[in-house]
């Protein structure tokens, strides 16, 4: 626990003696996605460190998909019993508030500085109407390349592809190798994953117009039909047994050599770390390509919410929690057995990190210079679910069938107006 926060909780201890109120027992009950694996460790961590700061950790892990944690919090809102905190992202952060059910925390993110510390990117969603209503545990790149060490030894390519042109020339290499080019999961978040990293490296320009205004030009328009040319193509590297497979599957797919590319978010190094695989060793991993040579970089944030309670004891608890999550100390610990980096930008990176989580943050600053770091659509950062969703079937159905690039372009501006 920091000084501050110290300081804020006894002075909070001092007014409740002072007016003969009993001295609240800080407990949470923290609602959340992560029951398994990395994640399940990653949050584990933050209960074992809630715990020692003096606080009584319960959670409930919901799995599945973030629809089913928001169906069991509209569920808990309904019966007058919302959870203390809750793990939840982007424009959801803003709807809750706008129920005006969230809980202010102002008061101890002016006390700890918060404004000065997290990643500008953050704050806005943070405190959406100008209040903190949520805490950012760590920064999450979405657009991550990983490849195979033994398949790019096999074609003899030493250096990673940095255009879709370059790829698709060390793909193909890869293919006559008798390696699968690209390993892929078969559901519909890991398929909206990979299109937003394709449509990311096709145009800045694009990935904002189409992903995050919405703009139904750009949705159906020349560049969103190249998108879906690009993904054809890679779809026609993929091994036939993708369809349905989850996420890990593929990453070890690639890790061993059976696969060359794999697209997806850096919680993979929490995964791989886990199963022994090394660095330089078993697998590389770059930003993915982007045409237009600037360096890009999709952010997703995983968050915690802050839902108004009427026990003194669970808002104490909001206030250790909170603060908990943002010390530098959970922030280092949490994200390097997330994969992530943290949401402080004043957290140094020692040697703890992998290096690929070192190239995150070097990547993540050299996008914000050039102006190129854009919220993920897919990881529940740029828009409300009912347009993700829409999204997601669109890119799905191109998939899994011979739809073609212009009619799904089409398509997705009418899935788009369809949820209007």
């Amino acid at each position: 626990m920091t000084f501050t926060t110290r300081a804020f909780l006894a002075t909070t201890a001092a007014t409740l003696s002072l007016t003969g109120a009993a001295i609240a027992e800080p407990k949470t009950n923290m609602l959340h996605q992560w029951h398994s694996g990395a994640n399940a460790e990653a949050i584990n961590v933050l209960g074992e460190m809630y715990t020692a700061a003096g606080g009584q950790w319960n959670q409930t892990a919901v799995p599945g998909h973030t629809s089913n944690t928001i169906a069991r919090l509209r569920a808990d809102v309904i019966s007058g019993t919302p959870p203390s905190a809750v793990q939840l992202k982007g424009p959801e952060i803003g709807e809750w508030a706008n129920t005006g059910l969230t809980a202010n925390l102002n008061a101890l993110a002016e006390a700890e500085g918060w404004e000065d510390v997290v990643a500008p990117e953050l704050v806005s969603v943070m405190k959406p109407h100008g209040e903190w209503v949520a805490a950012p545990m760590n920064i999450h790149r979405i657009d991550w390349m990983w490849a195979s060490k033994s398949a790019m030894d096999a074609i003899g390519s030493p250096d990673l592809p940095t255009t879709w042109a370059e790829f698709n020339e060390q793909a193909a290499a890869m293919a006559e190798a008798g390696i699968i080019p690209v390993a892929h999961g078969g559901q519909d978040w890991i398929d909206g994953t990979l299109f937003e990293v394709i449509v990311q490296g096709i145009s800045t320009d694009l990935f904002r117009e189409a992903f995050i205004n919405l703009d139904l030009d750009a949705l159906q328009g020349d560049e969103m039909a190249a998108a879906f040319d690009q993904l054809r193509l890679m779809v026609g590297w993929m091994d036939p047994a993708f369809p349905g497979r989850g996420w890990e599957e593929p990453l070890n797919m690639m890790a061993k050599g059976e696969a060359g590319f794999y697209f997806h978010g850096d919680w993979a190094i929490g995964t791989m770390n886990a199963a022994g695989y090394e660095y330089g060793v078993d697998y590389l991993c770059a930003g993915a390509p982007m045409n237009s040579g600037q360096p890009g970089y999709i952010l997703n944030s995983d968050s915690v919410v802050f839902f108004e309670q009427s026990e003194d004891d669970f808002i104490e608890g909001q206030t250790l929690l909170a603060s908990t999550i943002m010390t530098p100390e959970f922030q280092k610990v949490f994200n390097v057995a997330k994969g992530s980096i943290p949401a402080r930008m004043d957290v140094e990176l020692g040697e703890d990190f992998n290096p690929c989580q070192r190239l995150n943050i070097e990547d993540l600053r050299a996008a914000a210079d050039a102006g190129t770091v854009v919220r993920s659509m897919a990881h529940n950062m740029a828009v409300p679910e009912k347009f993700r969703k829409a999204m997601f079937t669109v890119i799905s159905e191109f998939i899994n069938s011979d739809m073609s690039s212009e009619d799904a372009a089409r398509r997705m501006a009418e899935s788009v107006i369809n949820e209007y």
